[in-house]
């Protein structure tokens, strides 16, 4: 008998078109916080992943009211003047500027793995212990993905909390090197079938792209949205991207169209999590 599609196991047909609208960096920014929460609770967006070590994580937290979050796995500080850093204080995870390393190359030439899962466990359990009930994890910058050591870390975590997890899709095992995918089915973590996405500032034209070329199963999409404030317009140009984001997940009456015509039915990663934890 042939496996259940995640569709099936979620409780729909084979060719459904299930979206997650994901929202990146909640507790990076205040302007952020306002600009995930109002996405999460007027707009279309139906999940967050917080940076639990990041300035504003604990205001993020103090305005939760069940939302569907998961936990940003974060072992970067990407921004020049605008640092945060590990919860541990693990020496190989910071840098000489003081925080977490800016760039992934950094990270992964110098982190010891047991403090990069001692960290990230630190993370999740402080999550936990502020009251969030956390659907699933989801790391920041990528950083924990397409490293054998680093996603070991990732797929221990996800088992021992039992949480789904967010994998790349654009991206074979071959392409990576080892069987990421292959690894996380045989620990029976779910994740969804397709990931769009861009780190780049700024969202509109491929999500209008993505619900026009929806396929069926399980996607997620990725935003990050923020409100517009002098906080966020300072970090530079980047920011007019968040921005927008912010605009569209929220105000924006064609991608609410764009949504009814694909067909698409929106979820969150608490569907799958309950889903995993059923079986």
């Amino acid at each position: 008998m042939a496996a259940q599609s995640l569709n099936e196991r979620l409780g729909h047909a084979p060719g459904d078109k299930l979206v997650i609208i994901s929202c990146d960096d909640l507790g990076a920014f205040q302007s952020a916080n306002a600009g995930v929460y109002d996405a999460l609770r007027n707009g279309v967006a139906t999940c967050a992943s917080l940076m639990v070590p990041a300035p504003w994580a604990r205001d993020a937290v103090a305005n939760y009211a069940g939302e569907d979050i998961g936990v940003h796995l974060t072992l970067n500080s990407e921004h020049a003047n605008y640092r945060w850093g590990p919860l541990t204080q693990s020496p190989s995870l910071l840098s000489g500027e003081g925080g977490f390393p800016r760039t992934i190359d950094d990270l992964w030439e110098h982190a010891d793995t047991q403090e990069v899962l001692r960290e990230c466990r630190a993370q999740v359990a402080r999550a936990l212990e502020w009251g969030l009930d956390v659907t699933h994890l989801a790391p920041h910058l990528t950083s924990i993905t397409l490293r054998p050591q680093f996603f070991d870390v990732y797929l221990e975590l996800a088992v021992e909390f039992r949480l789904p997890i967010r994998l790349p899709s654009t991206i074979t095992e071959a392409q990576a090197g080892f069987p990421f995918r292959t690894l996380a089915v045989d620990e029976g973590i779910v994740f969804p079938d397709h990931f769009d996405h861009d780190w780049r500032g700024g969202s509109r034209t491929r999500v209008y792209r993505a619900f026009e070329n929806l396929q069926p199963g399980v996607t997620e999409i990725h935003v990050q949205p923020c409100t517009d404030t002098p906080e966020i317009r300072a970090l530079g140009e980047t920011s007019s991207g968040w921005i927008d984001d912010y605009d569209l997940v929220v105000n924006d009456v064609k991608l609410r169209d764009l949504i009814k015509l694909s067909g698409a039915k929106l979820i969150g990663y608490r569907d799958l999590r309950d889903a995993m934890r059923a079986k």
